[in-house]
């Protein structure tokens, strides 16, 4: 049998084999990204180089898959700099709207408590715990 008419008998149903797995594999509901932290429970010196990135309002640094703020307020927050609309690792703090997590990537948008902003996603960022004793701040779950 020569190779064209092989390929004619295959038909509709081989087509379907080889694309099937395609199509299921780019499904939006699967969760295809980076795991959300979880355990996290770390300190930073705000003494240190490190901490010193954290003096004033409205800063920010990315330790261990967690964005830690100094809020607009002055206030430490701690969010997943994990989305958990796509699970993607580009969670930042911005100043708009009082202060805002948002994700560079598709534009969702949570508050400090991590209720969703916008019709992007509904599922909310994971906060984390901050505790300040003295100079040193704990992130923990």
């Amino acid at each position: 049998m020569e190779r064209k008419a092989f390929l004619k008998t295959l038909g509709a149903g081989a087509a379907f084999a080889l694309t099937f797995p395609c199509v299921q594999g780019c499904s939006k509901d699967e969760s295809v990204g980076l795991p959300v932290p979880t355990g996290v429970d770390f300190t930073i010196d705000l003494t240190s180089t490190e901490g010193q990135q954290l003096q004033n309002n409205g800063d920010f640094i990315l330790k261990n898959d967690v964005v830690v703020v100094k809020n607009l307020e002055g206030q430490f927050v701690a969010a997943s700099q994990i989305c958990s609309h796509q699970q993607t690792d580009q969670v930042r703090f911005v100043p708009e709207q009082g202060g805002i997590f948002e994700c560079s990537t598709h534009g969702s948008q949570f508050s400090q408590t991590g209720t969703p902003l916008n019709q992007i996603t509904n599922n909310p960022l994971k906060i984390f715990n901050t505790e300040l004793n003295g100079d040193i701040l704990r992130v923990f779950e």
